[in-house]
């Protein structure tokens, strides 16, 4: 008889897959690299989250990618993000606000319910969830929301791209607007010099006691999304307290967050989580637009209950791109301090309480589904 031979498998060895392994973390590593560089050199808001998210996508769908960033650095990206924004909350800031500042917290307040509200409507939609919807369509703290989102239960891919789209259209739009629509002079005002904070091997110290104790405490309490929540909470206080002066996030640090949580978001995505998407799409977008018309309204209201003019009230209630709005504001030679006192009050409320909301969301959904 004639032997018959069958081709034999060729099993991967541990040194090749290894390499293969290293070699998609090195082209992931260099292609959002040069993303983040790109998109810096072109005035990006959150460039190096942007460049991210696209590039692990990419890679994702093609099979060419990670399977997923390691847990405990998805964990320290929050913890950072959540450390920069509880910095953000000055005593001086806060207390520019004076008299106003019920007015300009009943405001967010609002923000908040119509956020709410669109991410109801959002979760009508057959691949949104409750939790995804309401962490979607919340005005303010993007990349919070995205770190949060798959903690919280949501699908932060949906999360992603509706809540980039909604700061990419206010971007994009708010120059325009203030231009043409309140005949702003732009080229008048300087922005002011900031501190340039300590030195890195100065804010480490801190930045661990913010992610490290304030995650412990915050699981402790069970309070949801710790490692996003206690982060923010101690770091805030500290600030409030005056114990953390010209303590910052290194920048270098900050963009390491930013990318490491567009690529937690992008390397989840397969084609039919795009299809969903591109379903989900059309309807976000025109969510979005009621949304901003919605707090352009409210931004009439803050500037007839504070005298502020309609300007800054607008700047004040516009949902998201901060660092875009403070520039803008700061380019007419608008009250900087009063538009970034309740830009920064909106963004803390809406990260203490959509977490809160959303697992709300997921506890009164599932009781539904059981009825």
């Amino acid at each position: 008889m004639t032997d018959v031979h069958t081709p034999e498998r060729t099993v991967p060895t541990r040194a090749s897959r290894l390499r293969r392994h290293g070699l998609r973390w090195a082209a992931l590593i260099a292609l959002s690299a040069g993303g983040w560089a790109l998109g810096e050199s072109i005035g990006l808001t959150a460039a190096g989250l942007f460049a991210a998210l696209i590039v692990a996508a990419a890679l994702a769908v093609t099979g060419w990618g990670p399977s997923r960033v390691p847990h405990p650095l998805g964990k320290l990206a929050q913890g950072v993000l959540a450390s920069a924004v509880g910095l953000m909350v000055h005593r001086e800031t806060i207390a520019a606000l004076g008299s106003l500042w019920v007015p300009v917290v009943s405001i967010a307040a609002a923000t908040l319910v119509i956020s709410v509200a669109a991410g109801a409507l959002l979760a009508l939609h057959r691949d949104v969830d409750a939790v995804t919807g309401s962490l979607a369509m919340t005005a303010g703290g993007a990349t919070g929301l995205v770190a949060m989102a798959r903690e919280l239960g949501g699908d932060d891919r949906i999360v992603a791209v509706v809540q980039y789209l909604r700061v990419a259209l206010v971007v994009v739009s708010m120059p325009m607007i203030v231009t043409f629509g309140f005949r702003a002079d732009t080229g008048t005002g300087t922005a002011t010099a900031t501190d340039g904070g300590a030195e890195w091997y100065v804010a480490l110290p801190f930045l661990a006691l913010f992610i490290v104790g304030g995650t412990a405490v915050a699981s402790l309490l069970r309070l949801p999304a710790p490692a996003t929540l206690g982060p923010l909470a101690v770091s805030a206080g500290f600030e409030l307290g005056g114990w953390s002066d010209a303590v910052s996030v290194p920048p270098i640090l900050m963009t390491a967050a930013l990318i490491l949580i567009g690529w937690q978001a992008g390397l989840a995505f397969d084609r039919a989580s795009l299809r969903a998407i591109g379903r989900i799409l059309p309807y976000a977008a025109l969510l979005t637009l009621l949304v901003g018309a919605a707090c352009a309204g409210l931004g009439i209201l803050l500037a007839h209950l504070t005298g502020a003019s309609l300007l800054e009230a607008y700047l004040a209630t516009t949902p998201g791109g901060l660092a875009a709005v403070l520039a803008v504001s700061a380019s007419t030679s608008s009250n900087v301090t009063f538009v970034a006192a309740a830009q920064v009050l909106r963004l803390v409320i809406m990260l203490i309480t959509t977490p809160i909301m959303a697992k709300a969301f997921a506890h009164f959904s599932s009781r539904r589904r059981r009825a």
